[in-house]
């Protein structure tokens, strides 16, 4: 998927069945799951501590929502890749989150295969984005 050997992905979820569901997702698509989540307040130290080449973040958990969250991760990693999740359709929370640099968003219940291709996909855009703006 991603131009690493095995693409490190950090699961921000406060429902343990979405974590379990997309971390099979991510083993699915050779990826190694190096945490998981809970809630908001956990998941910047978890993303320092792990280094993840993808955030599958949710955009309402309790502790830190999703936006804020998102702030505060591009505050010290401008370069993250980050996917939000959402289990509603709110417009108005995915346009914000994708607004401060999230690069796409996938709603819960979107099929396995669409995921996994919305992820690849996702994935290419980020890779070429970066590379341009790294004069590559």
């Amino acid at each position: 998927m991603m131009d690493t050997k095995k693409p490190r992905v950090l699961i921000a979820d406060d429902e343990r069945h979405c974590r379990v569901l997309m971390k099979a997702v991510m083993h699915s698509m050779k990826c190694d799951v190096v945490g998981e989540a809970g809630n908001g307040t956990e998941v910047l130290d978890l993303y320092r501590k792990t280094k993840p080449h993808l955030l599958l973040l949710d955009i309402n958990m309790p502790g830190e929502t999703g936006d804020k969250v998102l702030k505060d991760l591009f505050a010290e990693f401008p370069q993250a890749f980050v996917i939000m999740l959402s289990s509603v359709v709110d417009m108005g929370s995915v346009e914000k989150c994708l607004s401060l640099g999230a690069a796409n968003y996938i709603r819960k219940d979107t099929p396995l295969e669409e995921i996994k291709l919305l992820i690849k996909e996702t994935w290419q855009i980020f890779a070429r984005n970066r590379a341009k703006v790294e004069g590559k």
